[in-house]
């Protein structure tokens, strides 16, 4: 993936610093909004020297002239097109918001849906009384042989399943074409299980500052403050002991140890003390008897814990988490005690987001492709989608030209990559079918029962899936989303329409800044398919190894060079980055940015060398890959990140690039010796 997704949550900001432009909703094209280049000039730092540090030379006048806004923890060009496209989503919605009048049925659902989350006098008014039948369902547990059916309800109705573990649904490993259910780790309420495990000074406060939250929804409860603090204790016990059991997010890259196909049978030999059949009723799926359970360890740890706690303290875990997934829904009290901990205390986010950036963002997240079928009509063409595509079939033509050309992978091993390479689907801007969501029911007066309604109909169709055969078409992005991605299991590449507007692709600009940016993304996601994880994936999307013994092998030296390479950076402090944990996109930076420079000299043979802006087209394709990258942090936000993150900083997405890229020596004739010329090129693909 080549940007981040933005998280739903209700971090962010006044609309103090904000240009007035942005302060109003507009529905306007998003060409009238404010035009950013596709190769900024404005952008750069020309004081610095390329060969020194290209990022900063590409980048240093957007650092400067960008500084973060006040609800964010982290900026950057696509987080600032992001709340672009954000805008133009907020004058749509708020124009089917305000008028009924002529609007279809999704049009009403989206509006509808956006009144009610915009009368926030009213969410004021409604307090944490509708969190009371979630509360009132936990409280009625007569004994631990009621959890399996309370469990399943919490996690259909908060579309949440982060309390003691995750289920759902996803393609058979071994049979792609078929999707089965999943039962995964989970339980946790901070973003990842290091943030239990590590024991450093910074660890500690940060724990110590979450137990103390924890305390403090309890106290929204309505619990008075000792019983706070010994439920928050019981919180922390039970999620350190769940997280000290699941994997580390390195060792979830490993698709093998992810796969444990199982039977009822199985699934009922890892936790004796769970009623499966209990759950499974109340999720709608008696007598379901496949299932991949991706972490067997956790449910053995899982069915201690079970044993083990009481049903006092099986009800005080069920309460925070009921409490922890509703939390954005509610009133300010819950709203600002949320933010305070998972906004400011652990990204640094200084203020809360202004509602209308909460409200656009959870619209787009539960009703994406209503809403996407009302951005797509408005800014996305046919012959953009054509020239996005068209560049596409010529980064997947260098893929191949490279395949046939390598003089380390064996015949046998090529002809699968082949096959693997033709059968790459490329979508492009939206789905070639919307999806319907006529049996949702929303109302205008019930922000939280939309949201729950909504949770309830996305958990309902996600399972609705297991035992079905796949369907191929379905994204899972929605179409104003700023990023794209590569599905394994699918084989294929997707582009949001969202990341295909200036400044990322620019038809106003010409070739060499857009085949570096774009062409850097399509080829970034292409080679997703052969990176560390992908390549465990055959053409059709089974977990397969097609791969000799030796040409695995010749395949982990090159790629064990770029992790030896990016574990030399520094994040923030002493951290360093996780180069296992960043190896797939890594080695995705490294293989897209080549991938593109082929395509964009196959596409431009035989033109000139014309300067524009004082740079040749080698130097302007490099500065138009770097200048998606330009971004900074807060500290609090490179600290997490540092943990959960399987993206390199925007700095070494550049740096650690152009540094085993010769094109990039001769474009700016740097010398030897100098940061930018590596002597010992890394080169996967």
């Amino acid at each position: 993936m080549r940007g981040l997704f933005l998280l739903l949550s209700f971090v962010g900001a006044s609309c103090a610093g904000i240009p007035a432009w942005a302060q109003t909703p507009a529905e306007t094209p998003l060409a009238s909004l404010p035009y950013t280049p596709g190769l900024d000039v404005s952008a750069m730092d020309k004081s610095a020297d390329p060969c020194v540090d290209f990022y900063r030379f590409a980048c240093g006048g957007w650092m400067k002239n960008n500084p973060i806004p006040p609800d964010e923890s982290r900026w950057s060009v696509y987080g600032k097109m992001a709340r672009e496209n954000q805008r133009f989503l907020w004058g749509i919605l708020d124009g089917l918001a305000k008028g009924s009048a002529g609007r279809s049925a999704a049009q009403q659902k989206i509006g509808d849906y956006f009144a009610a989350c915009m009368d926030e006098a009213a969410v004021e008014r409604s307090g944490g009384r509708p969190l009371r039948p979630y509360l009132d369902r936990i409280s009625g547990m007569k004994s631990k042989r009621d959890l399996p059916a309370v469990l399943a309800g919490l996690h259909l109705a908060t579309g949440h399943g982060g309390a003691f573990f995750g289920f759902g649904s996803n393609q058979d490993y071994a049979d792609a074409t078929q999707v089965i259910a999943f039962a995964g780790a989970g339980g946790l309420g901070l973003p990842d299980r290091d943030f239990y495990t590590k024991d450093d000074a910074k660890s500690k406060e940060l724990l110590a500052r979450y137990a103390a939250h924890v305390a403090r929804m309890f106290g929204l409860l309505g619990d008075p403050p000792g019983a706070a603090r010994r439920e928050a204790a019981k919180v922390m016990e039970i999620e350190t002991k769940l997280a000290r059991a699941s994997l580390t997010r390195t060792q979830r890259r490993d698709p093998y140890r992810l796969f444990h196909k199982t039977d009822a049978a199985g699934l009922r030999a890892l936790t004796p003390g769970f009623d499966w059949d209990a759950y499974l009723k109340t999720a709608g799926l008696p007598g379901l008897n496949a299932f991949n359970v991706t972490e067997p360890d956790f449910f053995k740890e899982l069915d201690r814990q079970w044993q083990s706690l009481s049903l006092s303290g099986i009800k005080t875990y069920l309460r925070w988490h009921a409490a922890h997934a509703t939390a954005p829904f509610l009133s300010s009290a819950f709203v600002n005690e949320d933010f305070d901990f998972f906004g400011k205390t652990l990204y640094g986010v200084p203020e809360l987001r202004p509602r209308w950036k909460r409200c656009v963002a959870l619209v787009d997240a539960q009703m994406g492709e209503a809403l996407g079928e009302e951005y797509v009509s408005r800014a996305f063409s046919a012959e953009l989608k054509r020239k996005t595509l068209h560049m596409t079939q010529q980064i997947e033509q260098a893929m191949r030209d490279e395949l046939v050309g390598l003089d380390w992978m064996s015949a046998a091993t090529k002809e699968k990559a082949l096959e693997k390479l033709r059968a790459i689907v490329n979508k492009i801007g939206y789905p070639d079918k919307w999806r319907d969501y006529g049996p949702l029911k929303i109302e205008r007066n019930d922000f939280f029962g939309n949201a729950a309604r909504a949770s309830l109909f996305e958990s309902r169709r996600r399972l609705a899936k297991i035992g079905k055969p796949l369907d191929r078409g379905e994204w899972g992005m929605t179409p104003p989303t700023v990023n794209a991605y590569y599905n394994a299991h699918m084989n294929d590449i997707n582009f949001a329409a969202g990341v295909l507007q200036p400044p990322l692709y620019d038809p106003k600009m010409d070739d060499a800044p857009n085949y570096g940016n774009t062409g850097g993304t399509i080829g970034h996601e292409l080679t997703h398919g052969f990176d560390d994880e992908g390549r465990h994936f055959d053409a059709r999307g089974n977990l397969k190894d097609w791969w000799t013994e030796k040409d695995a092998r010749e395949f982990n030296d090159r790629a064990q060079c770029i992790v030896d390479q990016y574990a030399q950076y520094t994040i923030v402090d002493d951290i360093r980055i996780n180069s296992r944990l960043t190896e797939g996109e890594d080695i995705a930076d490294l293989g897209g940015l080549v991938l593109a420079w082929l395509a964009w000299k196959a596409e431009t043979a035989g033109a000139g060398s014309e300067r524009r802006d004082g740079f040749t087209p080698e130097q302007r394709f490099f500065v138009g890959y770097a200048q998606w990258a330009c971004e900074h942090h807060r500290p609090e936000d490179l600290r997490a990140r540092a943990l959960t993150d399987a993206h390199s900083p925007g700095k070494y997405r550049v740096n650690g690039l152009v540094v085993n890229m010769p094109e990039f020596e001769r474009a700016f004739s740097c010398k030897a010796g100098q940061p930018m010329v590596r002597e010992n090129r890394c080169r996967v693909w």
